[in-house]
């Protein structure tokens, strides 16, 4: 009669408690759990946050100057010059390249004992300011030639890497008379996409967060050392990490990026001056893109003097075979004259 009337008001038979409260103990429980949980990831986000703030502040402090600044559009835009020779190579950098100028190194001085070499860091690269000028591909080639008059360089070739590779397709076409030579090194092509939308994999508005946040320092830190095997001193390397950081995708070359797609459709009917000299020094093959060699065979197929070479390595070719490309460039250069 009694386990009648226990069961009449829910109550466990074993226990004597309502399974109510044995819920509500759990639950309890789990809100515990989760408020301890939400503590932690926000303790964690505050420190990530204070420790690239205070980090950021001390390593402006050890930015070490290099090149020289030149005005341009009204801000300064940074150009390393090193070397003595007759002729003058210009060398503009891939897209988001912290500091084109370190990282041209080895090239740089595998060329600067035979000619002027110049390193041009566009707006948003290196020790350049920034911009709030789009960045399609007629602001960027307009802004670099300015740079060029100013230092009275108005006779150079042009060498480029990376997407580079489409803004020097419209600058030789602009200023033809300007130059006497193109070289690509794993440059862009204009029909590397097909018809494909070129789109950024992370959105523009979460790399924003995670620059802000810090969590951008927190990922460079565990990533793999892109400058451990570069044949650079200790000095350099600590160099392009402060400064790769601090322009870790700002606002202008983030511009840059959401421009991608427009700029190579703007290139993909151009093609090189036919007397202009060309030459492409690429990696083997590329992974993301197909028929990589054969889209810059096709560039080069009207050229009077027109080449295309492979060498092992990765899409950054100058940091592992900067002396072969120097050779080679050379060999090509004697070539032609």
């Amino acid at each position: 009669m009694k386990i009648q009337k226990m069961e009449k008001m829910n109550v466990d038979t074993t226990t004597g408690k309502k399974p109510a409260n044995k819920m509500k103990k759990w639950l309890i429980i789990l809100l515990k759990i989760v408020a301890a949980l939400v503590t932690a990831i926000v303790v964690f986000l505050a420190i990530v946050f204070v420790v690239d703030k205070i980090s950021s502040k001390s390593e402006e402090g050890k930015i070490k100057p290099y090149g020289q600044s030149v005005s341009v559009d009204g801000k300064n835009m940074n150009v390393l010059i090193q070397g003595q020779g007759e002729e003058t190579v210009v060398l503009l950098p891939g897209l988001g390249t912290g500091t084109p100028a370190l990282d041209f190194k080895p090239l740089v001085e595998e060329l600067s004992p035979f000619y002027k070499v110049v390193v041009v860091e566009p707006f948003g690269y290196g020790l350049s300011d920034g911009t709030d000028k789009e960045r399609s591909t007629q602001n960027i080639v307009s802004e670099i030639h300015e740079a060029l008059q100013r230092l009275d360089i108005d006779r150079y070739i042009l060498m480029c890497h990376s997407i580079s590779g489409i803004y020097g397709l419209n600058y030789v076409n602009q200023y033809e008379h300007e130059v006497s030579a193109f070289v690509g090194i794993d440059s862009s092509a204009p029909k590397q996409y097909g018809n494909k939308v070129v789109e950024s994999p992370i959105p523009s508005s979460v790399i924003t967060l995670l620059k802000e946040s810090g969590l951008g320092r927190l990922i460079m830190k565990l990533s793999a050392d892109p400058y451990a095997a570069l044949p650079v001193d200790d000095e350099t390397k600590e160099q392009m990490r402060i400064l790769s950081y601090k322009n870790f995708r700002n606002p202008t070359i983030v511009n840059e990026i959401e421009n991608r797609s427009a700029n190579f459709k703007a290139a993909e009917n151009l093609t090189f001056p036919k007397k202009l000299p060309v030459v492409f020094f690429l990696q083997p093959d590329s992974a993301a893109i197909e028929g990589w060699s054969t889209l810059h065979e096709e560039q080069v197929k009207n050229s009077v003097h027109g080449k295309v070479m492979t060498f092992e390595g990765t899409h950054y070719l100058h940091h592992t075979q900067s002396k072969e490309i120097a050779q080679n460039f050379r060999a090509f250069m004697e070539g032609i004259k």
